[in-house]
């Protein structure tokens, strides 16, 4: 028996309808991706899941006492509030009573007195726990945190952003929801934290409807695709790879019946408009389907074009794009490397893929190889004639107060694709940017648009080589497939960073991996290959080379760097006592040894038989992990305060 049905529901915004008379129903068990073109509705329809809005007409109607959680596509507030009350959170009225005990309770056991009424609180969020039956909730927050290796005490504030997801999907599943709805949850995650993502979700027994453009975590996941297409819903049985194919059959079928019905809509009007004498004789009944057939006609949505993305080319570069001799670096904050004794030579056409863990140095190694940052140590030597187009993740080559339309145009009307001379706004279209929403102030975009926008202002101007980081973040399937094939057909060189495993698998012919400690290693062909020769194992990088990442440092034009031979000089130091002197001095081999646990601890559970031990090792393993993994972060923050004090 189906969970949740939608009988005949209507929504529209505006004059379009996103949903038109659906009816559609999920099935206990069942993980289902629902996919759809950025602004086909897909959100919407979670929405009326999660009773946030209703529908225009129809019925929506859900098994009763069905619990449904979600996880959305934002990430939480980096606030003080504990991990544990952000997942009590999900427990509604009882968790937020065990919210409020657990903050006191906390208070005291870092030996804060409370006061008479903070006791008396105490007492009373004591008994309205005990006659809820509380303290089996609290039991299950604690079991879920130790399954998703969260602390209970840390704040949110002082977690990554791969970790906040992870208390919100813990959030998610703390009520053992019938339905769990998660939006993109893959955004912004590296490789290791997804691949984690799909391991939990599945080991969930409930249903699952998610929205995800990361075709790879698809394939992993679903056992049905539902897909909204201009107000309709398809529902598809089986893989997503025989989605593809059903699909296909069914585009086809769909092209054919409209080709037989505007064919025979041709003839009617034909015969309408036959002389006088027809006229006198004409059928009304031929007249009013005559009728219904042209309303069918207004009525029916043309499907919205592809893309058409082309690349402005420009004249091909050197040879040589650039070379890097034994380059290290770190950064101002921290004498620990990213990018240790790192050497490599780009040839022209040559197709390199960039992956690691979020915070690792990806990018770090790009603005390197531009030639826009400068090395610790070592040199860098650009080739000649280099024209480069940069996709930057945080959109930085966009204003947000212009419009779509001047952000392309630079004060021209026209823009130069290959030779030919195109006006913007029929270039946007291109990008799918209507006239109307091409004079849209670019702040107003979604993602989705967001990113189409980049691509249309880096493919409009001439390059010979491309270097794009993190360029699949909320693109739909059909454009990410257009990007890839558009990006095989380009004869320049490419360079880019990727969590997209399917991306870097149809783009790139060499990958070079961060394995942790600054080691950068070159494999050839793309991700399924570098899993292939080394069983895919890659080390997570501290939270403190995440944070480093994100100020790159000295920033110079690429043609002031072509030989850098610069060391980093260490700052001098104040005195020190001798206690604090001998401690930082110890302090390195102690980071070194607990990075050493660490990777030992991920490399076992990344073994493929690691989930068929017994529950107990399994536990075991999790929490001598995040053990090592707090004691590692709270090393090198030590680290990082007794170096500032010895400035």
């Amino acid at each position: 028996m189906s969970i949740v049905r939608f009988e005949n529901v209507c929504l529209a915004y505006g004059l379009r309808p996103l949903l038109d008379e659906v009816c559609l129903a999920i099935e206990p068990g069942e993980k289902v991706c629902l996919l759809g073109r950025n602004g086909e509705g897909k959100s919407s329809l979670m929405r009326l899941l999660t009773k946030e809005i209703e529908p225009d007409s129809g019925s929506l109607i859900f098994e009763k006492g069905l619990k449904v959680g979600s996880l959305p596509q934002s990430l939480p507030e980096a606030d003080d509030r504990s991990v544990f009350d952000v997942v009590a959170e999900g427990l509604a009225e009882i968790g937020l009573v065990l919210a409020q005990y657990h903050a006191l309770i906390d208070k005291q056991s870092h030996g804060e007195s409370l006061d008479a009424e903070s006791l008396n609180e105490l007492q009373n969020l004591q008994e309205k726990i005990e006659s809820q039956d509380g303290w089996s909730f609290q039991t299950k927050i604690i079991n879920i945190l130790k399954r998703f290796g969260l602390d209970e005490n840390q704040q949110m504030k002082a977690l990554s952003g791969g970790w906040r997801r992870r208390v919100l999907l813990a959030k998610a599943l703390i009520n053992e929801p019938d339905l769990l709805l998660l939006d993109e949850p893959t955004n912004h995650l590296d490789i290791d934290t997804i691949k984690w993502l799909e391991q939990r979700l599945k080991e969930f027994q409930g249903a699952l409807l998610f929205v995800s453009h990361d075709r790879a975590f698809i394939k992993s996941l679903a056992s049905g695709i539902i897909e909204l297409d201009r107000g309709n819903v398809a529902a598809f049985k089986g893989s997503y790879e025989s989605y593809l194919i059903d699909k296909q059959k069914m585009l086809e079928d769909e092209a054919r019946q409209d080709q037989l019905f505007d064919k025979r809509l041709s003839e009617e009007e034909v015969w309408i408009r036959q002389g006088i004498k027809a006229r006198r004789t004409r059928n009304e009944g031929r007249v009013r389907a005559l009728k219904a057939m042209r309303d069918e006609r207004r009525g029916r949505i043309e499907k919205q074009g592809k893309a058409n993305i082309k690349i402005e080319e420009a004249d091909k570069s050197g040879k040589l794009v650039v070379e890097v001799k034994g380059v290290s670096h770190s950064f101002s904050s921290s004498e620990r490397l990213v990018i240790k004794d790192f050497s490599l030579t780009v040839m022209r056409g040559e197709r390199i893929g960039l992956i690691g863990a979020n915070g690792a140095g990806k990018t770090t190694l790009l603005q390197i190889l531009l030639g826009k940052l400068i090395p610790a140590s070592g040199s860098v030597r650009l080739g000649s004639k280099l024209e480069v187009a940069y996709f930057d993740q945080l959109r930085g080559g966009l204003d947000p107060e212009k419009t779509v339309f001047d952000n392309v145009a630079d004060g021209h009307d026209f823009i130069n694709i290959n030779g030919n001379s195109k006006h913007v706004i029929s270039y946007l279209n291109d990008f799918l940017f209507t006239a109307e929403r091409a004079r849209t102030p670019v702040k107003a975009l979604s993602g989705g648009e967001t990113n189409r926008l980049l691509l249309a202002k880096l493919f409009g101007r001439p390059s010979n080589v491309i270097v794009m980081d993190e360029p699949t973040n909320d693109l739909d399937v059909d454009t990410l497939e257009l990007l890839e094939e558009r990006l095989n057909s380009f004869t320049g060189t490419l360079l880019l960073t990727s969590h997209d495993r399917d991306f870097i698998d149809q783009v790139v012919t060499s990958t070079l991996v961060f394995e942790g400690q600054g080691k950068v290693s070159e494999y050839v062909g793309g991700y399924q290959d570098w899993v292939r020769q080394t069983g895919g194992v890659m080390a997570v990088e501290s939270k403190t080379i995440a944070q480093a990442d994100e100020g790159l440092g000295s920033v110079v034009e690429p043609e002031e760097v072509f030989v850098s031979k610069t060391a980093v000089k260490k700052p001098v130091r104040k005195k020190m006592s001798y206690k604090l002197k001998h401690e930082l001095e110890q302090l390195p081999a102690k980071i070194e040894g607990l990075e050493e646990e660490v990777e030992a601890l991920q490399a076992r559970m990344a073994l493929s038989d690691f989930y068929n031990q017994s529950h107990e090792v399994v536990e075991e393993v999790i929490a001598s992990l995040t053990a090592a993994e707090r004691a590692l972060e709270e090393a090198e923050e030590r680290w990082l305060e007794l170096e500032e004090e010895a400035e």
